[in-house]
């Protein structure tokens, strides 16, 4: 109390300070022997200080008579790196990582998340899942598109290296239409209009997620024809319906196999490729109405 009420300059006090306490004219602070706290509380206790309008300053104290250890490095390192505000989520998902997951679907499952990263985890996890329930696995990234379009987000649009790979990130990770609507929506609120690459980025990835939900593997363009790979027979017969009005030839080699000969007006230029594709795929692999016209 003599503290709070500036009747003294210095407070020395273990960790109970991190519980939610409130001094805002505490400026600077020192954690002695910061090798020997987890990370969450770090960040707790460095929050006691810089609460008003004073510039803050939390040092680090360790010991010059013993090595600091691996794991230890790793969390001093993580505070050091998320000073910004809002870091606490990214700090969280860093503890995470370090520590384990804990136990979520029984003994087996616990502690991978070190050695696989938290997003694949939670990938592998949600895969697990849906198998255990009988649930299909749509997986977007397991496709593969061999098409001629330019396709990619520019330097000159992104400047950042990390803004412009977590663009990539998303799209890669999305399985739904509207998810990758969302990315672009979100480019375009936060850099401006989509330059014609990243458009094509954009249909191609919506391409990649409704090729994804009709079980096609690799779609690619093979001189004149269009080369549709699947997974069984079954996804390979549930595609020929789709070009029974389109013009061109569709013709199945063999139970996962269907080749389609668009005219060649269809081909080039590769806008008019993607419209092909669009107007193919699109609608019929989106259930319950996710697809809209273009």
């Amino acid at each position: 109390l003599r503290f709070i009420n500036r009747e003294l300059d210095i407070l020395v006090s273990t960790t109970i300070i991190e519980s939610g306490i409130d001094i805002p004219t505490a400026n600077t602070m020192f954690i002695n022997q910061a090798d020997h706290f987890g990370l969450a509380e770090l960040h707790q206790l460095r929050g006691r200080v810089g609460r008003y309008k004073h510039r803050a300053y939390c040092y680090l104290l360790l010991p010059e008579d013993r090595p600091v250890n691996e794991v230890a490095t790793k969390r001093l390192k993580a505070i050091e790196s998320y000073s910004m505000l809002g870091a606490g989520f990214k700090i969280a998902m860093r503890d995470l990582e370090l520590r384990g997951a804990g136990n979520l679907l029984g003994a087996e499952q616990s502690g991978h998340i070190a050695a696989v990263g938290y997003e694949m985890y939670c990938t592998l996890l949600e895969h697990e899942t849906k198998r255990l329930q009988n649930q299909p696995i749509i997986d977007p990234a397991r496709t593969h598109l061999e098409l001629p379009v330019p396709a990619a987000i520019p330097k000159r649009y992104i400047r950042s290296d990390k803004a412009r790979m977590d663009a990539y990130r998303r799209l890669a990770r999305a399985t739904t239409r509207d998810t990758v609507n969302q990315v672009a929506a979100d480019l375009a609120d936060a850099f401006g209009p989509l330059p014609d690459k990243t458009q094509a980025l954009i249909d191609l990835a919506e391409l990649r997620v409704a090729a994804a939900h009709l079980a096609i593997r690799t779609l690619k363009l093979d001189g004149p024809d269009l080369i549709f790979t699947t997974e069984n027979k079954a996804a390979t017969t549930s595609l020929q319906p789709l070009f029974q009005d389109a013009p061109g030839r569709a013709t199945v080699l063999d139970n996962t196999t269907l080749y389609y000969r668009p005219p060649a007006n269809y081909l080039a230029p590769p806008d008019t490729l993607l419209a092909v594709l669009r107007k193919l795929l699109l609608r019929p692999a989106m259930p319950n109405g996710q697809a809209t016209s273009n």
